[in-house]
């Protein structure tokens, strides 16, 4: 699909995301460090928890809005609302106050507005991309995130610890500059059945009300096995997926000691675990932004099921690597592996759901699809105070066989599709 053949509403938008997501990777990776250091292990662990499970029912909620109220409007109320919070980070961390637990409160409003912002983004995209260009697109949208990932642990590194102030206050500029974006120059997307349904009933309704008939609508999604099993599947996958700026930060900080990675001459490069951490994040966005297009090509070659299961499999391998060693340029080459891992399902993960989600339910279906990553980043900071529980090594393993357990609730969801899901031709 050229880029003259985009709607104008996936340009706004990419252009829009793109300088958001740069700021975000800037303080995003050196959250679970700085929790860690101000509140300690077992606290953060548990705050951190706390965050994500409430991300787990904003995120349900999210696609629900998304169908009724519309893709349009959900968007600009959690730009707007992303815009308000980093303003309250902000004054957190500011020359008059310094506040670990108020920085926490603002970073989960943060998780908040975005989970009302990703089903509404994604099912826009549905709407407006024909499926046999859809894989494509959400790869070129997951490219420039990447791009932003490269880019924004580097300079995060820099004005994270010393001048987190003027970050948030930028990123707080930044928010209010895309709500306007998506205000003025997207139009709305949700089918006209839906958007009928949104103003006669919904809006007249009592947030109770609304969400018993969300959850009954679920019950729909929870009855189609296939597309449960393919959840599950994930939720175990993602214990090792979210890592990448949970444990492998604070391990790296902890146990990885500063080392010499280069020298020529009397002139060297020295680098501590915790510097050389947002050089791994960059390696992993860096991988994602020059290969994810081609590599999501090629993977639309092989059987949905052996990538599904392949890519759990590396994210194991992965981080059996990473308990196992304190040498950076190991630890680069299981970013490596890491980063395969997530490359291989990148193209194919959105178009999967999008094919087997009915219209009238599309931004519910994505949104729990979505549950694969916030439940599953939801159980993942358990892995900070395991690791002083139980050792970093340890840790590092029990993920290893978490993802052994994905990989094979793939090969159920595959298997019992092929017995119930025969019209949505899967190749076999």
């Amino acid at each position: 699909m050229k880029w003259k053949d985009w709607d104008r509403n996936l340009k706004v938008r990419l252009y829009g995301e793109f300088l958001t997501n740069m700021l975000l990777w800037m303080f995003l990776p050196y959250m679970a460090i700085y929790f860690s250091d101000r509140l300690g292990k077992g606290l953060a662990g548990i705050l951190l928890i706390v965050s994500q499970l409430v991300g787990v029912f904003t995120n349900l909620i999210g696609g629900y809005c998304a169908d009724k109220f519309g893709r349009k409007r959900m968007m600009f109320i959690s730009m707007f609302g992303q815009g308000l919070a980093f303003i309250a980070f902000a004054l957190a961390n500011s020359p008059w106050l310094q506040s670990a637990m108020l920085s926490f409160i603002c970073f989960s409003i943060l998780g908040f507005f975005g989970s009302f912002y990703m089903p509404a983004s994604h099912a826009m995209v549905a709407d407006v991309v024909p499926e046999k260009h859809r894989s494509e697109v959400f790869a070129v949208f997951y490219t420039a995130i990447n791009i932003s990932v490269v880019i924004g642990p580097i300079l995060g590194g820099i004005f994270f610890f010393d001048h987190r102030f003027g970050l948030l206050i930028t990123s707080a500029a930044a928010s209010f500059f895309v709500a306007f974006l998506i205000y003025a120059f997207i139009r709305e997307t949700t089918p006209a059945s839906l958007e009928g349904a949104s103003t006669s009933n919904e809006q007249a309704s009592n947030w109770l009300t609304v969400i018993k008939e969300q959850l009954k609508d679920y019950q729909v999604i929870i009855k189609d096995k296939v597309f449960l099993l393919f959840i599950i599947g994930g939720i175990f996958a993602a214990q090792a997926f979210m890592q990448m700026d949970l444990l492998l930060a604070v391990y790296m900080k902890e146990m990885v000691p500063v080392q010499n990675l280069f020298s020529f001459g009397d002139w060297s490069l020295k680098a501590s675990g915790e510097k050389a951490f947002g050089w791994v994040v960059a390696e992993n966005g860096l991988l994602v932004a020059l290969f994810t297009v081609f590599i999501s090509k090629w993977m639309t070659k092989y059987k949905e099921r052996n990538v599904f299961i392949m890519s759990s499999c590396l994210y194991g391998v992965a981080m059996l690597i990473f308990g196992y060693t304190a040498s950076i340029w190991v630890i680069i080459l299981g970013m490596f592996v890491f980063t395969t891992a997530e490359l291989i399902v990148v193209g194919i993960q959105d178009s999967f759901i999008a094919k087997i989600s009915p219209e009238h339910m599309r931004g519910q279906y994505f949104a729990a699809g979505s549950l694969r990553f916030t439940i599953g980043r939801a159980l993942a900071p358990i892995a900070i105070p395991l690791s002083a529980w139980i050792g970093y090594t340890w840790t590092f393993n029990l993920l290893a066989f978490s993802t052994l357990i994905g990989a094979f609730a793939y090969l159920l969801t595959f298997q019992l599709s092929g017995k119930v899901k025969q019209p949505m031709s899967y190749k076999e």
